[in-house]
């Protein structure tokens, strides 16, 4: 048989591989618009300096040099063929198989305010053609507007303060963000505001909850409009040679018009990852299911399973946990950490740490660890299986991985799902 995989992100990679293992006949034709493998978590270390495009690529084994494997680069897909499973650039045809994957993954969004969607010097944050731009364009900046102060919006603002101090010139950046704190989605209010401190320190200035309206622009030698400053609703003008826009990504997948796949927000897909075209499968991104970057690699992984005849369920949709580090200062949280009514919340804090425990009846539904971080990766599984806590007959913050194993006669030990009576 004959696999077409379309994108090399963590999913389509994912699914390469395990496609080849299982399947020692196949052959695999993946195609993707980079035309580089890239860590996108490791952008803005690429933007600071710290890291090259080499040092980013995450194949480091043999799957590049694969016989069976073929990868066509630097072509984006514009339409497929559902009955033939046929890929398409324009007119040309790409390839064809007996199976697709759709790993596409995602792209940066750009509100229609302003001149954002058409001028030349604002930059999104996704892919490492972004990060390059990003890099050229801030050598002749000074004056730089991040709209956005989620994860991806801050790591561009770190990697860019290294840039400026790597230079020995230092950016004026301007961060302005919508919700009332930086992280809003990340984190709760108390570890956020820890960052935001840092981050002020550094010399950044921040505009929080701050609606961008319209932008003031002049034309371009290529033609295209520069924006030269961001206009808010408060009135208020925020000057700039140059804007990152990190608002949020929507899934890549423009080209399934017409190809018979259903598409909402995402790529509708059964329990199996398989779209309403049999043969056609979808992950990561794409298919809007807990797209973090190990969530995207099991997703890949399952979908070749599943072609190879395993017929495996995916049910690990959870993916409420962020793991954030800057200025070396690790914060982990999972679940809900903002409290509803009834919930009994625990707090603890020292110069170096912050953490906090959220209960819903004994039942653990968010954490977050700010500070020292190790040993906390079981708080994952107990709040993902809603593993009761309050039984064990000790206090929340000496929970472990240790409270939850067993020991099976053959001396082998594994993860028991509800808490001991």
């Amino acid at each position: 048989m004959n696999h077409v995989i379309i994108g090399a992100g963590a999913a389509g990679v994912a699914a390469a591989r395990t496609l080849l293992k299982e399947q020692q006949e196949d052959t695999v034709v993946m195609i993707s618009e980079d035309i580089e493998v890239y860590s996108r978590c490791m952008l803005h270390r690429f933007i600071s300096g710290e890291r090259s495009a080499e040092s980013i690529n995450f194949i480091n084994d043999g799957l590049l040099t694969c016989p069976r494997f073929t990868w066509i680069k630097g072509k984006s897909v514009t339409r497929i063929d559902g009955q033939t499973k046929t890929v398409y650039a324009g007119d040309e045809e790409l390839a064809g198989g007996d199976t697709i994957i759709i790993a596409s993954g995602s792209n940066s969004v750009t509100p229609p305010i302003g001149a954002l969607k058409t001028a030349s010097n604002v930059y999104g944050l996704r892919h490492l053609k972004d990060a390059r731009a990003i890099t050229a364009a801030a050598e002749g900046a000074h004056k730089i507007a991040v709209i956005g102060a989620g994860l991806v919006g801050l790591d561009a603002v770190a990697g860019l303060l290294e840039m400026g101090e790597t230079r020995g010139k230092p950016f004026d950046i301007t961060v302005i963000e919508m919700a009332p704190t930086v992280l809003a989605i990340n984190l709760d209010v108390h570890a956020a505001e820890t960052y935001q401190r840092l981050f002020e320190k550094a010399g950044v200035k921040f505009l929080l909850a701050q609606k961008v309206v319209n932008t003031t622009s002049t034309p371009g030698t290529d033609g295209a409009p520069l924006v030269t400053s961001v206009e808010l609703e408060s009135g208020e003008s925020v000057p700039c040679d140059m804007a990152i826009l990190a608002v949020g990504v929507r899934p890549a997948i423009g080209f399934l018009e017409g190809s018979g796949v259903k598409t909402e927000r995402a790529i509708v897909v059964d329990d199996k990852l398989q779209t309403s075209v049999p043969g056609i499968y979808a992950c990561g991104d794409a298919a809007g299911l807990s797209g973090i970057w190990p969530n995207a690699q099991i997703q890949g992984q399952l979908v070749a399973k599943n072609i190879a005849g395993w017929d495996l369920v995916y049910e690990d949709r959870f993916a409420v946990k962020n793991t954030v580090n800057f200025f070396n200062l690790a914060t982990l949280s999972v679940g809900r950490f903002s409290p509803q009514e009834g919930d009994e919340v625990l707090l603890r804090e020292d110069r170096r740490n912050y953490q906090k425990i959220v209960l819903r009846g004994g039942v653990p539904v968010g954490v977050v660890y700010q500070g020292d971080i190790g040993g906390k990766g079981c708080w994952q599984h107990l709040i993902k299986n809603q593993i009761p806590i309050d039984k064990l007959g000790k206090s929340p913050w000496k929970v472990s991985y240790a409270d939850f194993w067993a020991c099976e006669n053959n001396g082998e030990f594994k993860w028991e799902v509800c808490a001991p009576a």
